[in-house]
């Protein structure tokens, strides 16, 4: 059987596949976008980190929360201001967009940390310490009464 994680992760891969799918297909006049992600493991310092591309967003604009092991990106990609254009070719999507991405457990969301540079978002949320292989509790024993 398989780790809760590779279910979760699955079942959130299956929904945003659908999801686009929907958008694609049956509301092709959508609104907003959906960014490209790469999610690793890092060794040293254990942790894993989501890459979240992201040009021509304001950082300012970007929205990161942690909920019930999902990291949820959302935010805005607007439409430059100014003259009246008449466009000749379009394939940059504006406006609103969220990425959910499973975390599975063992992660320490209250430690994540964010950077943004040269269009790409980098979150790094630590990995909790695991011990290695099996840990022995002792039972204590109470005296009868």
């Amino acid at each position: 059987m398989a780790p809760r994680r590779d279910i979760d992760r699955l079942t959130s891969e299956l929904e945003e596949l659908f999801a686009d799918l929907c958008q694609h297909r049956l509301a092709p006049q959508r609104v907003g976008f959906r960014p490209r992600v790469d999610v690793y493991r890092t060794e040293d310092p254990p942790a894993l980190r989501v890459v979240v591309e992201l040009a021509g967003v304001d950082p300012a604009e970007v929205e990161l929360a942690v909920t019930d092991g999902v990291l949820i990106v959302s935010g805005r990609r607007q439409r430059p201001s100014g003259n009246v254009r008449r466009y000749e070719h379009i394939e940059i999507d504006y406006g609103p967009f969220e990425r959910r991405i499973a975390l599975g457990d063992g992660v320490d969301a209250g430690a994540a940390e964010a950077g943004y540079e040269h269009g790409l978002l980098t979150i790094t949320i630590p990995l909790r310490h695991r011990l290695a292989g099996p840990v022995r509790v002792r039972v204590a024993r109470s005296e009868p009464k």
